[in-house]
Formats: structure tokens, C-alpha cells, sequence
């Protein structure tokens, strides 16, 4: 047999692209941190046209906040948006279990299990950073696993963007994902129990939610509130 084919090298854009975005992911660039062509350029020895098409690919991903004339910066999700993101994960990823605890096999079973060990020897050799990347692995293994590439596309763009509204709403990086959760999910998965593992998702999910500080501050009723003053 002849061994597999080399990967192809990557080109400078996907370089730079995959070097910001996993900086971003792993939190070692924070919302609010501008991101200057120029600096950039020179840090990966490529072109500011190449920096240019990086910054709009991740501003498409809502990773980075493209202002005009003002240049680039990584994204600070708004409380609003940030409830959004995680009504939209518990629809989306609501789905994605339902699908995969009545399809899963054995042997994709048996890789979720070995996911979750992996995140939870990461979490214990106090890995902050493996062990959130492999607690964002489990629900992409997950979507890859139900098959259907729309849902996975969506969810990728939203779970990139789910360390980013920790830190904006924490002012830190998140406590871990929620390995006794994914244990959970895993059991459900397991039991092909898709009613359950939809019910565990969404409670997953409402769990990561919590822990952020997304509540709205009260409005007040009146003018005459804002001012403490009474009408005449």
C-alpha cells in the first residue's frame, strides 16, 4: 500500500487567517484589540492586501469588527447579540443531537468517549486552553457526525464566536465547556435517546449561558424616573 499523500502546504492568507482566528479562540487576543494592517503585514511577512482579505473573512465571521476608516478590531458582542447566538446554538445543535442519538453507531459512540476523556485530562492537568478547544471539537465532532453540512457551517460560525461573548460578558476566559454534561449527551447518544439528548443540549447550553452576565439593566419607566423628579 502506498502511504497517504502529504497535506498540501498552506498558502499565506489560510496561514494568517487560521493563526488570528485560533488567537482569537484561544483568547489570547481579546475583544476590543485592534488589529493593524501594517503590524500584521509585517509580523507574518505577507502583503497588507493579504492581511486586507484575512480581516474580511473574519469580519464575515463576526470574529472582527471592520470600522471605516478606523480599521480593524477583534469583536465585542453586545449582551443581545450574545442571547442570540445561544438561542440559535440550542435550535441549531437541538437538531444536530436529535439526528445523531438515532443514527450513531457503535464506533462513533466509542469516539465521543474518547473526546470527552480527552477534554477532561486536559481540564485536569489544568490545560485551560486544550481543554475549551477540545469542549469546541465535541460539538463539531457531533455536527460532523449527524451528516448535514448546512447545520455544521452554521454552528461553526457560532461556537467560533462563543469564547469571544465569554470574555466580553466575563471579562475572562469561560469555565470549562460542561464535561459531566457532554458525559450526559454521550449517554443519551448512546441509549438512542434523541428526546433526552435534545433536552440535555439545551440545558447544556443553557448552563454556558448563565454563567455570562446577559441580563438587561431595568428602563426606566418615565423622564421624570430618570430625573427623579415628579410631574407637576
Amino acid at each position: 500500500m502506498s502511504a497517504p499523500p502529504s497535506p498540501r502546504p498552506q498558502g499565506p492568507e489560510q496561514r494568517v487567517f487560521e493563526a488570528i482566528r485560533e488567537a482569537i479562540l484561544d483568547h489570547r487576543l481579546a475583544p476590543g484589540t485592534k488589529l493593524k494592517e501594517v503590524a500584521l503585514a509585517e509580523l507574518f511577512a505577507v502583503s497588507r492586501a493579504t492581511v486586507r482579505s484575512v480581516l474580511a473573512r473574519l469580519g464575515h465571521l463576526r470574529l472582527v469588527d471592520l470600522r471605516p476608516n478606523r480599521g480593524a478590531v477583534v469583536a465585542t458582542p453586545s449582551a443581545e447579540e450574545s442571547r442570540q447566538v445561544f438561542e440559535a446554538r440550542r435550535a441549531i445543535e437541538g437538531a444536530i443531537v436529535a439526528k445523531v442519538a438515532a443514527t450513531a453507531a457503535r464506533a462513533d459512540v466509542t469516539a465521543l468517549r474518547a473526546a470527552v476523556a480527552a477534554e477532561q485530562a486536559a481540564y485536569a492537568q489544568g490545560d485551560e486552553r486544550g481543554g475549551l478547544r477540545r469542549s469546541l471539537d465535541f460539538h463539531r465532532r457531533l455536527a460532523a457526525m449527524a451528516g448535514n453540512s448546512v447545520l455544521a457551517g452554521y454552528l461553526e460560525e457560532l461556537i467560533s464566536r462563543t469564547p469571544l461573548i465569554a470574555l466580553a460578558h466575563r471579562g475572562q476566559p469561560p469555565s470549562p465547556c460542561g464535561c459531566d454534561d457532554h458525559v450526559a449527551l454521550v449517554g443519551a447518544i448512546a441509549a438512542r435517546d434523541p428526546e433526552r439528548a435534545v433536552r440535555l443540549m439545551s440545558e447544556h447550553i443553557g448552563h454556558l449561558e448563565r454563567a455570562l452576565n446577559l441580563e438587561r439593566p431595568p428602563q426606566p419607566a418615565s423622564l421624570a424616573e430618570v430625573f427623579g423628579l415628579t410631574a407637576a
